[in-house]
């Protein structure tokens, strides 16, 4: 009797810290649930756009809200047009090492992201991700293999193609190859027409939020329009009654400019609502990066400002590659607002994520992009001392930076115009072409984003002010013309944290550092795969397909198209139809803005 009542007792005792044990594992598991991954991409977006770099000039206040009580990446590069920067972001490779360092695809060119590279979703999935893309892709669709539900996303709806217009969601593209290009996974959207992209982006996003199984990570990578361009017969668009709340603004391309990014700034608000909504918020990480300088005065026929960086959108000056950008997580544990000063590349993101996703990134395939996860977290050493901006054997450009140091060679495919300064700078502008600065603070705590962050954390925009003066870029007065080019064969060479706007050039006082780099740049050239560009294939064009942009190559050839030319050496000679590029970037205007 008394062995039977020791057998019961051990048996409930067993029972007992099995069952504490389990709590146990339960609660470790949930705190170790993979975070939510929301991965916002600006499009176009200049250094002085955004309100965190200086500008009084546009409200940017949710944007805001979460750079100021995140941290800020001020030393962080991305690369000079969207193709490549887009590419290092789903891949971890420098575009050299993917054959996309020399422009963007063209809707009617067959190429894109080798197959053979494991995607950013891809890797997440294996961690136990669900992923979706909501936006542009521009990483090639001549056959659905490139395609993004191809490429590790369960769903996309957007635009395969570099841009379209926000109401009618057509590309216009070279030789008049004009088609709707507005994808739900790969069936034609027809039902998106009409409405602005912008808007139809944030409520898929918030769709995809709301009816996110929690319990499951997920990585929703938004990558929006605006502020891109669109097509060249109406390159700037935004809603009537938004664009009227900048009727401070005197220039109209920069006031419609402004209603674009406003609708941007919104979206993101929208989105964090719903992360907030749906319980997700707290073990969330959401990213917020443009995906090259902005396209100043004209060029591209749009209206950004890099002030008071040198060049624009596609030069490989700082105001081409030095890209605004932020991280905001509760699960960070820095204090909020730190800027960073940490050298970063858009290629360090699949790493960093995986990391942050509890991935080991020793399993990771060989790649560009390093680690960066620890010093964005908690403020760590940085794992990258060097970087290369680009090079491209057609443009004969080349660019990289050692440590402080920063060399450059042709930073600029265009003609010289474009390797200045251009504004607006809308630092020392009043009311009424700007707005007061308490005013901006006020409106950063009161937009939907700052009330959510303020409501878990009453002090979390208290040194906003501070972060603001730690973020910004000043110099000395930029000359209305630059003294030199660093064309032909002449190397410049700049040490960014004393001349972040390259005024000076030091590679005569410093022939050494020159040599080393010029050594270091020889390396790179060396690891380059050939670039995958190909001419554009006549079979493409919208008119042959009820006039949508196809993946063209998964059907027969139309009937009656003429393709009997070969150009497949065409590209390698840097011959046509990369005039179609030049004559893209043309600007509307021949003077440059320097305000």
């Amino acid at each position: 009797m008394q062995e039977g009542c020791r057998r019961q007792w051990c048996l409930q005792l067993l029972l007992l810290l099995l069952f504490h044990h389990s709590i146990g594992v339960m609660v470790v598991t949930a705190q170790q649930t993979p975070p939510h991954i929301i991965f916002i991409v600006a499009d176009d977006l200049g250094w002085n756009d955004i309100g965190f770099h200086g500008s009084l000039q546009v409200q940017t206040p949710n944007i805001d809200a979460l750079a100021y009580s995140g941290v800020i990446l001020n030393n962080y590069y991305v690369h000079p047009i969207c193709t490549p920067s887009r590419s290092a972001i789903m891949s971890g490779l420098h575009p050299i090492h993917t054959g996309l360092n020399h422009g963007t695809i063209g809707g009617a060119q067959p190429y894109g992201l080798p197959l053979n590279i494991t995607t950013l979703p891809q890797h997440l999935r294996g961690l136990g991700y669900s992923a979706h893309h909501v936006g542009k892709w521009h990483l090639g669709f001549y056959k659905k293999e490139f395609t993004p539900t191809y490429r590790g996303f369960e769903s996309h709806l957007g635009y395969w193609s570099g841009r379209v217009d926000y109401y009618d969601h057509t590309a216009d593209e070279a030789d008049e190859r004009w088609g709707y290009d507005f994808r739900r996974n790969m069936d034609v959207a027809h039902d998106a027409y009409g409405e602005y992209a912008t808007d139809i982006f944030t409520r898929e996003a918030v769709e995809k939020i709301n009816s996110h199984n929690s319990s499951t990570p997920l990585f929703l990578y938004l990558a929006h329009l605006a502020v891109h361009s669109a097509n060249l017969y109406a390159p700037l668009q935004a809603p009537e009654e938004t664009v009227k709340k900048f009727n401070y603004i005197q220039d109209e391309d920069r006031r419609i400019f402004a209603g674009m990014l406003s609708k941007l700034d919104d979206s993101v608000g929208e989105v964090m609502q719903a992360l907030d909504q749906k319980g997700m918020l707290d073990n969330s990480i959401i990213i917020f990066t443009t995906d090259n300088g902005g396209p100043a005065a004209g060029f591209n026929s749009n209206a950004a400002s890099n002030w008071p960086l040198r060049g624009v959108k596609a030069t490989l000056w700082e105001g081409g590659v030095r890209g605004a950008g932020f991280v905001w997580s509760p699960i960070i544990t820095q204090s909020p607002g730190v800027v960073s000063d940490k050298l970063m590349c858009i290629d360090d993101w699949l790493p960093s994520l995986y990391a942050a996703a509890g991935g080991n990134t020793s399993s990771l395939p060989p790649m560009d992009g390093v680690n960066m996860w620890p010093t964005i977290s908690s403020g760590a050493a940085s794992a990258r001392t060097q970087l290369l901006h680009n090079i491209d054997p057609v443009f004969n450009g080349t660019a990289l930076r050692m440590g402080d140091w920063k060399l450059l060679n042709n930073g600029s495919a265009y003609e010289v115009h474009w390797d200045r300064w251009f504004g607006p700078s809308s630092r020392n502008c009043s009311p009424p072409e700007c707005l007061e600065l308490p005013e901006l603070v006020t409106n950063i705590r009161q937009s939907p984003a700052g009330i959510i962050i303020l409501e878990r954390d009453a002090d979390a925009l208290n040194n906003l002010e501070h972060s603001r003066q730690q973020a910004m870029v000043n110099c000395s007065t930029t000359p209305s013309v630059p003294r030199f080019f660093c064309r032909s064969s002449h190397h410049c060479l700049f040490h960014i944290p004393t001349d972040p706007c390259e005024l000076t050039d030091l590679s005569s006082e410093h022939p050494d550092i020159v040599l080393q780099m010029l050594k270091l740049l020889n390396e790179y050239k060396k690891s380059a795969v050939p670039i995958a560009n190909q001419p554009d294939d006549p079979r493409a064009d919208p008119k042959y397909w009820d006039y949508n942009w196809n993946n063209w190559l998964d059907y027969p050839p139309p009937a009656g198209v003429n393709f009997t030319e070969d150009t497949s050496d065409r590209h390698k000679k840097g011959e046509a139809p990369y005039k179609k590029l030049f004559d893209f970037f043309k600007p509307r205007t021949g003077k440059p803005v320097c305000d």
